[in-house]
């Protein structure tokens, strides 16, 4: 009989939106021990506790972020205590036991003024504090883990268990005959318990040695604007598109500079030979239909 080998994994941040739906996704793997730790289980910028925590893992999935945008340009060391310095933290510790660390970055770390969708290599040229701080954690993953440590960027991420867009825009339907939403931004609305389940998927090909270490994207393919997902959005849902009026990013000036282009290339997928996520439109769909887990968006 062949000997199952059970893999010690460790997930931070799972009291976020990805992380609840990477617990999710795991929660019937009988080949993975799963430890999800919340911010309350776990402060990252702690070492000490990060590398007890680390321990006995072979695979660490960090969530855990600072991710309120606005908020990091107040204090862009705060943001980069957890971002970057947290980051550190768990990379070092896996480097201290020998563990794989999978880290979940975004397309802030680039400039967003491409026209064509940034390839993985693309120089980094974060336009904000955020996307500074995020990229400080890349850069600490890359040295210290160059052959055990993967970097996922991600964007426009939506989900069940978190604020959101998607969320937000549907509350705001409740309180406004109309909503303005920008039309000169352009990314790839992502769901978050898709994203999970990539994840995972990395984390099996890495555990099998078929992937090589660096830096990943993944987003929903095609790509659309704010306007349009809201639009999408609303039509899914019922309501009125016609409810949604087109504006652009200067009327509405934000502490934080916003990239215009968040379009990500997922070319790396492909060759370690898994699959890029489907269309933003039909995961947007999916997303919407899906029973389990439960969807909160739903509008009757």
């Amino acid at each position: 009989m062949t000997r199952l080998v059970v893999t010690g994994l460790l997930v931070t941040g799972a009291g976020g939106m990805l992380g609840r739906d990477l617990v999710t996704v795991l929660h019937t793997r009988s080949d993975l021990k799963v430890t999800a730790a919340t911010r309350a289980d776990l402060d990252i910028t702690d070492p000490a506790a990060v590398h007890a925590a680390v321990r006995d893992h072979d695979v660490v999935i960090n969530t855990a972020a600072w991710t309120n945008v606005g908020g990091a340009e107040d204090d862009e060391a705060a943001a980069t205590a957890v971002n970057g310095d947290g980051v550190a933290n768990l990379a070092s510790a896996c480097a201290a036991s020998g563990a794989r660390l999978v880290q979940v970055s975004t397309d802030y770390v680039l400039a967003g003024d491409a026209r064509t969708p940034y390839a993985e290599d693309a120089p980094t040229a974060p336009v904000n504090a955020y996307g500074r701080s995020k990229l400080v954690g890349e850069q600490a993953v890359t040295r210290l883990l160059p052959d055990t440590g993967y970097v996922v960027r991600t964007a426009w991420l939506y989900g069940a268990h978190g604020p959101n867009f998607v969320t937000t825009l549907l509350r705001l339907a409740q309180q406004r005959e109309h909503i303005d939403v920008v039309d000169d931004q352009h990314g790839q609305p992502t769901w978050s318990y898709r994203l999970a389940e990539q994840l995972v998927a990395l984390v099996d090909a890495a555990r099998g040695g078929r992937v090589a270490p660096g830096v990943y994207h993944s987003t929903c393919t095609g790509q659309t604007t704010w306007y349009g997902l809201a639009r999408a959005v609303f039509a899914l849902t019922g309501l009125d598109p016609e409810r949604i009026r087109r504006t652009t990013g200067d009327r509405y000036p934000r502490p934080a500079p916003r990239p215009a282009y968040s379009v990500l290339a997922h070319s790396r997928w492909a060759a370690a030979g898994l699959p890029s996520l489907p269309d933003w439109h039909a995961t947007l769909v999916e997303a919407f239909d899906s029973p389990a887990p439960p969807v909160p968006w739903k509008v009757a």
